[in-house]
């Protein structure tokens, strides 16, 4: 029998199936490929994109030219932009405003066949340098109240015109619901019981241990008990911390080593299935009416790895609920059978 389960972070309800019996058969999805035509994101074609606003380079080489490890620049047709002002206003009963922010892509890699999960650690780690130096220079911007960023991988989720491996970043002017609703019942939660309520779900899961997946000094990947997705993972920082751009250089190697594990996991179990990557981040501290000063002990920074092997329906879209015919047991006991590279 089918289960229905309810995501502690997010008051989302799931039907989790049974299917103990998994095999990558059971999946169909369009394999990635890297592509052979012109690419305006490898090395020596920088002139192709908009001048990079950061890059990890060799010493000596100069801005905008070869010579780096990753680059990040504007996107090109951006759907924020970040000149002008908000302009915020009223159209009747409906809220306005310009829209401004930023868009930016990150060129994860100088070499176009190599995919995230075939990096080495140390160019794992310089690309969380990247979204790090990136995330500190836009909390300057006033405008500016989140940052998202997140990785397309494959055309079944959602990259469809460029085969270059990169990840995204978008700088937005409000914070997104869907963070919004996990600050806020991770507030309700801890003026409660004035704990995390990420660090005592990890608690569990450390002491369980029937949902783990992967785990390091500083880490943790485990199936979230509530799975929207077959082979869900949500991967934890095991020492409390609200904000990302906060961790060390020990932890910067150890993060690189986790995802580089579970998206290895992901290939060589599933056959390499199209995946959504995302970084679930506190807002910027912009102080303000209504703006609650507990979110640096109540929020807990994680990034969400979403397989897309199963398509989401009317149902899905219609109701809110999820339909994951993979338990997220069956899925951890899976790909917990890979042992680390």
């Amino acid at each position: 029998m089918t289960q229905m389960r309810k995501d502690i972070f997010t008051d989302r309800w799931v039907i989790v199936g049974e299917n103990d019996g998994v095999q990558p058969r059971d999946f169909r999805f369009e394999k990635f490929t890297s592509g052979t035509g012109f690419c305006p994101f490898c090395e020596g074609n920088e002139a192709a994109t908009p001048p990079e606003v950061f890059a990890i380079r060799n010493r000596g080489s100069s801005p905008n030219g070869p010579g780096w490890s990753v680059r990040v620049v504007p996107n090109s047709r951006p759907r924020l932009r970040i000149e002008g002002d908000l302009g915020r206003r009223a159209e009747a009963l409906h809220d306005l405003m310009n829209g401004v922010g930023a868009h930016e892509i990150i060129a994860e890699t100088a070499r176009h066949d190599r995919n995230l999960h075939e990096l080495e650690i140390r160019e794992i780690s310089d690309i969380i340098r990247a979204y790090i130096a990136r995330i500190v220079d836009l909390e300057g911007d006033t405008r500016v109240r989140y940052v998202l960023i997140f990785k397309n991988y494959g055309v079944g989720a959602g990259a469809l015109t460029i085969s270059h491996p990169i990840s995204q970043l978008m700088a937005l002017p409000v914070t997104p619901r869907a963070v919004k609703t996990k600050l806020m019942i991770a507030r309700d939660y801890f003026a409660l019981k004035e704990r995390c309520i990420y660090c005592d779900v990890l608690q569990q899961e450390l002491k369980a241990r029937k949902r783990l997946i992967a785990e390091n000094e500083d880490f943790v990947a485990f199936a979230p008990f509530a799975s929207r997705f077959p082979f869900e993972m949500c991967v934890l920082p095991k020492s409390h911390s609200s904000t990302f751009s906060r961790i060390s250089a020990a932890q910067m190697e150890n993060l690189a080593r986790i995802l580089r594990d579970v998206l290895q996991k992901l290939e060589q179990r599933i056959d390499g299935p199209p995946y959504n990557l995302s970084l679930h981040d506190r807002p910027f501290p912009r102080p303000r009416e209504g703006y609650w000063k507990t979110i640096e002990d109540d929020f807990h920074w994680h990034i969400e790895i979403l397989p897309q092997v199963f398509p989401i329906t009317g149902f899905e879209w219609a109701s809110g609920f999820f339909y994951n015919p993979v338990s997220p047991e069956a899925a951890a006991r899976y790909l917990s059978l890979v042992p680390s590279a």
